[in-house]
């Protein structure tokens, strides 16, 4: 799913605020959390699609340096 398609849909927010925040893109990394955060308070999904410890670990390192952001 896109965000143009659900809007709506909080993972595709999830997805693009750990991206910009590896990118180093911080301020729209605050945006997108933001932007989440308007949608569902959870930031962290409950169950996380990947298998390998490493993908997994890199998509929620993402999310907490997106979110730490946004708290500042």
């Amino acid at each position: 799913m896109t965000i143009q398609d659900q809007p709506g849909y909080p993972m595709s927010y999830r997805y693009l605020a750990a991206c910009r925040a590896h990118l180093g893109d911080l301020d729209k990394a605050r945006e997108t959390i933001t932007r989440l955060r308007s949608i569902t308070p959870e930031i962290m999904p409950g169950v996380v699609p990947w298998r390998r410890a490493d993908d997994r670990e890199l998509f929620l390192s993402g999310l907490r340096i997106a979110s730490a952001e946004a708290v500042d």
